[in-house]
């Protein structure tokens, strides 16, 4: 697919996973539902993201800001590590090479620089992980679609609230949005080998 059809011409033909919504603290209201999913989906997660720096696949984390404009990603990972789930932070923080964008609203897309972020990368496919499910995810899903990405998510990296909306929104991705819904297993990240970009956008091909 095509990122370049918003922001300029060339075919973009790399992946990138998206992060949505990890660096949490857990204090909010439906927090308790969410937990035991959450606890479930951090080491799948973990050996994703891990899988993808292998590979040299940028890693995005596109997270709330909890209303606090002011918030950086760094203040971010400080306050949900100083939180009592600390535990489910650390074994997916961020690197020095991963990305960050903040996001105000459920999609990682609206009023986001995410989709010119995407077409710098070279990025014409995105692996959705995170939570939640039936939330964030399918409105990023949604958003990556009519864009013209092509979207993957690994049912068992991403968090849900209501397991039975869960269901219905991944199948609703796989129908209507022509998502692939697979296991985290079933991800392939081509190890490119190559130098990472400096993401300048004459050189839409970026890092893969």
């Amino acid at each position: 697919m095509v990122v370049g059809a918003v922001y300029g011409s060339g075919e973009a033909t790399g992946s990138a996973l998206v992060v949505i919504d990890m660096i949490n603290t857990y204090d909010h209201e439906d927090a308790e539902l969410l937990l035991s999913s959450a606890r479930r989906v951090v080491p799948v997660l973990a050996e994703l993201i891990g899988r993808a720096r292998a590979a040299d696949v940028p890693v995005v984390y596109a997270n709330d800001n909890f209303g606090l404009w002011r918030s950086h990603h760094g203040e971010l990972m400080e306050t949900a590590l100083s939180r009592p789930h600390a535990d489910l932070i650390e074994p997916i923080r961020p690197d020095d090479d991963s990305l960050f964008v903040m996001k105000a609203r459920h999609s990682v897309f609206y009023e986001t620089p995410m989709a010119y972020l995407l077409w710098q990368l070279g990025a014409g496919h995105v692996v959705l992980s995170g939570q939640v499910t039936e939330q964030c995810v399918l409105y990023s899903a949604l958003d990556a679609h009519i864009r013209h990405l092509e979207v993957t998510v690994p049912r068992d990296a991403v968090a849900s609230i209501h397991p039975r909306l869960a269901a219905a929104a991944l199948d609703m991705m796989e129908r209507n949005m022509g998502a692939r819904i697979v296991t985290a297993k079933e991800v392939d990240f081509p190890d490119t080998g190559g130098p990472v970009s400096d993401g300048q956008p004459d050189r839409p091909g970026g890092r893969r």
